[in-house]
Parts: C-alpha cells; structure tokens; sequence
C-alpha cells in the first residue's frame, strides 16, 4: 500500500489544510479537486509559469480543457517538469494550437461509422460503445479530443438504452468494448445495470472495458467496484500505461484488484515523441507491466488528430522500438505495434521484416540477432477445397456451432468459393452501415 508521501500530503494540505489520507484515497474526493486551470495547477505543485508562458497556455486551454487529479500531479517531478513524461501527458502545451493540414478532428471516422449515436461499428463482429465523454484526466495526446474534455456528457440511460438496442439488434455482434472517455466514470449503480443489459443479449459473447484509471486515479478500482464487475464475466480490461513511473504502488494496488478478480488486464501504450520513444523505456514499461499481471496489448502510433504533431514519432521509431523487444524480451511481453488506419480503415499491426525470400520450397527468415536461416517447406501438401458449405464440412474440427460466413478482404481473394481476382475495398458492410 502506497504511503502518503510528503509530496500528497503538500498537495493535499493546498487543497485543504484538514485533509487526511482517507480523503486523498477517496475517488470522489480526487475528482472534486482535480486541477482545471493554470493557476490552481501552479498553486499545488509548485510550479510557476512566466506572464508570456500563462497567456499562450490560456489560448490552448480555450481550445482543449484541463483535468489533472491530484494524485497524478504528485507524480511530477517539478524539478524537471519541462522533461517529465507525467507532465507532458497530462498538462497543456502550446503545440496543441499548431494544427496541420494533416491533422484531422476525427481522425479514425468514427462518426462515420456511427449507425447509433454512442456506437462505433467498424469491425465485422465487435462494436465500440461510447458510454462517457468525461475521463478523470484529460490526456494531452488524446485521439478524441473533438469529444473528450470538450463537454463534460455523460449520457442517460434512455441514451445508452439506444446503443443497447442496436446491439440487440445486430446478432453478429459478439465483443463489446466499452470506452469513452472513461466507463469507470459512471456510477457504480450505472456500471452494473449497463453490464446486466449487455451480458444478458444471447450473441453478445465478451465485453470489455477501456479505462485508464488504473493509472490516474487508482483509488477508483474499489473493493465494491471490483465485486460488481466479478458478477459479468467474461469480461476483459484494458488499461494505458505510456511510462513505468506510472506505475507506483497505489498503481500496482489497483491492476492487483482487477487480476484477483479473475479478469484478464491487458495494456494498450501510445508512442509519445520525448515521453516513451527509447528502447530502454519501453522494456522497462512491458517488463513492469508483466510483472504486475497486465500483459502489453498494443503499441500505438499517435494518431493524426488534431494538436498532436509534437506528441508523433515517425513510424521508423516504433519498427526500432520493436527490434528492441522481439527476441530480447519474453514473448508474451511484446505488443503489437499499430497503426489505426486514418478514415476507419482500422488497426493494421507494423512490424519488422522476418522473411528474407521464398520460393516454392523454402523460406528464408532472420532472427532478432540477424541470423539468416530457412525452412523447408512441405513437398505433398494438399490444399483442401472450401466450398464454405460449413454444415457439411467432414473436417474433424467441423464445430457444431460454426456460422455461414462470407470472406471479407483479402481473405476473399484466398477462398476457393470466391472467383474474385482483385480487391476494391468498397461496398463492404461497414461501408453499407455509413450510407444507411
């Protein structure tokens, strides 16, 4: 259990002079007091800006709002605030006004791939359900900036009940991930009627949870909470940790409640130009992860939203990062490194090259040492005909539930069912959803 540091106890006495640990380990408490300007932000850490600096800060804020909890400001280390990862992620910059001709407010056309408002449907048999605009903080390299910290919304259950019927609706939907802002946001009494809706729809199979409260307000994964999410499973979460000084005992304390309840943390990490873009730092934050039971998910290239050009690294810099892993870490410590396709195209995995060549009988691969080595391939391999006629299908693995499917992308132009011989990618179902 983390103490209350010297630091905490400074902040929290600004904040007021009778406060105890009991209020610093208080979620609601955190959230009351979260920092929202720049003077309150000077007043609690210490830190002091210059007249000039305050009035450019002022014009980013007009633009995009300020949220930092107290807790995740104690993490700053004010003594070299310019280069702390914690404060370059959670406090504004003036960069953010400098919008390029590249920059897009939705970057990942989810409005576009809205058939209900609250729904993202991009992906054959998964939905994005949008259930909080409000997030404890406002991460400065948020890809929803348009949404997030613009309005503080959090919606009512005659919204949410829409997002639920179209779900209900939709029988090929399996997985739904719940995201925001942050779900962790809604009231416990919200978070479990939510959850009794979506478990009890017979085709929806998993549903998940993105938050990183985890990380900013760990006190929010309380014993309660953690009994109530125990009553749906299966049920995933996904956390954000970007640096390994994110991740501190109280940290710690909260992904080991969330482990015991038996659901499986994974991590999706951004790649942050000056915050995370070294080797060193990234084996350092899978190997803490790991070590804590959340295994890394996704390594993210920053996306083209709007203000975030001096958070990009070029993608050269997540291939390096990557080297550095693969072969030099425990596999189950890598994640895969994306990058979310502009105009929905989804995440599409960026890796480094393995395979060398191949001819009809041999492949040629490296290893992580630059080994160069190759596989002999198969000389009687018969490729079984696929008719896609799946209820009749003799395979031993025929499974009993298996679905009519029909292939989709380059899948199409691998069936033998399909006489297609190029690809145009349109007029698919996630196309047909945006003309509806």
């Amino acid at each position: 259990m983390e103490i209350f540091n010297g630091t905490q106890q400074a902040i929290a006495n600004k904040i007021n002079k009778t406060s105890t640990i009991s209020n610093w380990r208080d979620w609601k408490w955190q959230l009351k007091n979260s920092i929202s300007n720049i003077d309150q932000f000077e007043k609690l850490t210490g830190i002091t800006f210059s007249a000039d600096e305050k009035s450019q800060l002022k014009k980013t804020l007009e633009k995009f709002p300020l949220s930092i909890t107290p807790y995740y400001a104690s993490l700053i280390s004010t003594e070299n605030y310019q280069n702390d990862p914690v404060f370059k992620q959670s406090f504004a910059n003036v960069h953010e006004l400098h919008v390029l001709d590249t920059d897009l407010a939705d970057p990942l056309s989810e409005d576009k791939d809205s058939p209900e408002e609250g729904i993202t449907h991009r992906y054959p048999d998964r939905v994005l359900f949008h259930v909080s605009n409000v997030c404890a903080m406002y991460c400065r390299h948020c890809t929803r900036k348009r949404k997030v910290g613009d309005i503080d919304f959090i919606p009512s259950k005659e919204q949410l009940q829409k997002g639920i019927e179209y779900i209900k609706n939709t029988p090929q939907v399996r997985d739904v991930l719940l995201s925001g802002g942050d779900p962790l946001m809604l009231p416990d009494s919200k978070i479990d009627w939510l959850l009794s809706e979506l478990t009890a729809i017979p085709h929806v199979e998993v549903v998940r949870i993105g938050t990183r409260m985890p990380v900013v307000l760990p006190y929010r994964i309380t014993d309660e909470l953690v009994q109530i999410l125990k009553k749906y499973q299966p049920l995933w979460i996904n956390t954000h940790f970007n640096h390994p000084r994110e991740m501190t005992a109280s940290a710690k304390e909260a992904v080991r409640k969330l482990a015991d309840g038996g659901f499986p943390v994974g991590n999706q990490t951004v790649l942050l130009a000056n915050v995370n873009d070294c080797p060193r730092i990234m084996k350092k934050l899978v190997h803490k992860l790991v070590q804590n039971r959340v295994r890394p998910y996704y390594l993210y290239q920053c996306d083209l939203s709007e203000g975030l050009s001096h958070f990009r690294t070029p993608v050269g810099k997540g291939i390096e990062i990557m080297e550095s892993l693969i072969g030099h870490t425990s596999g189950f410590s890598i994640p895969t490194y994306v990058i979310d396709a502009p105009g929905g195209g989804g995440k599409i995995p960026v890796m480094p090259n393995y395979i060398i060549s191949w001819s009809t009988h041999k492949v040629v691969l490296r290893n992580y040492e630059g080994v160069i080595t190759t596989y002999k391939e198969p000389d009687h391999y018969e490729n079984k005909f696929c008719d896609r006629d799946c209820e009749n299908c003799n395979l031993e693995l025929n499974m009993e539930e298996s679905d009519e499917m029909q292939s989709l992308g380059i899948e199409k132009l691998l069936a033998d069912s399909n006489d297609s011989i190029s690809l145009i990618p349109e007029n698919n179902e996630r196309h047909n959803r945006r003309d509806d």
